[in-house]
């Protein structure tokens, strides 16, 4: 592996489809697990980056999908243990949790147009978070786990409106590319010593080419990303 010159290369992936990907619900911080779509996805992305240069620690959002797909890689990498941080969770989209996403603008009407505002200081009923606080929490989270890693490879397994957020603060001047987060998608970040970040990868799935994926549960839009 070529020196990464005192940059963490920080390796960042969505976790596995879920039955509640496949059905539209909009998750956030509640718990659901990984469909079997998701199981061989997981499985699929764990032995990819099992062939590739050594890492040396694992992060993951502690809910359950996050969780599950974390713990296949760890084991397929020989990585001890997998640290879990709620830093790395889902932004918390208040009552518009366990809502399915056709239903979430008749059932929630204030809290879905809080969702779908365009000010990214707007929070959502029921607790729920705004894009700013999701952004100061995650990016925050990578730059301790960066600090912790210089000139070392790590993976970090989050979810679709984090890696929006990360991806914002690594290019902030740059359109999201194609308005999509695939499930187990390989996103690589790396960040100096004086935390410039930059994108070396993203969005490859080229580990899931001999995988059935429904494209309905994994093409999203900008608002998509929390289901």
């Amino acid at each position: 592996m070529a020196s990464l010159n005192g940059f963490a290369e920080i390796v960042v992936v969505r976790h596995g489809e879920t039955s509640w990907n496949a059905s539209k619900i909009i998750q956030g911080h509640l718990n659901s697990e990984l469909n079997e779509i998701g199981r061989q996805q997981a499985t699929a992305v764990a032995v990819r980056l099992s062939k590739e240069p050594q890492f040396v620690a694992i992060y993951s959002s502690d809910l359950k999908r996050a969780a599950e797909t974390a713990e296949k890689i760890a084991n397929s990498c020989g990585l001890p243990e997998v640290n879990f941080d709620p830093a790395l969770r889902e932004r918390h989209l208040g009552e518009l949790q366990g809502l399915a996403l056709r239903d979430a603008a008749k059932l929630k009407a204030e809290a879905y147009q809080c969702f779908l505002s365009k000010s990214s200081d707007q929070n959502i009923p029921g607790g729920g978070e705004s894009l700013n606080q999701l952004y100061d929490r995650c990016t925050s989270c990578v730059e301790r786990i960066a600090k912790k890693h210089k000139g070392e490879r790590a993976i970090v397994v989050t979810h679709g409106g984090v890696l929006r957020e990360l991806y914002k603060r690594a290019a902030p001047n740059s359109k999201f590319p194609n308005g999509t987060i695939l499930n187990t998608s390989v996103n690589v970040i790396q960040i100096s010593e004086n935390g410039k970040w930059s994108i070396k990868m993203w969005g490859d799935i080229s580990h899931l080419q001999d995988i059935s994926v429904i494209k309905s549960t994994i093409a999203e839009d900008k608002n998509f990303y929390a289901v």
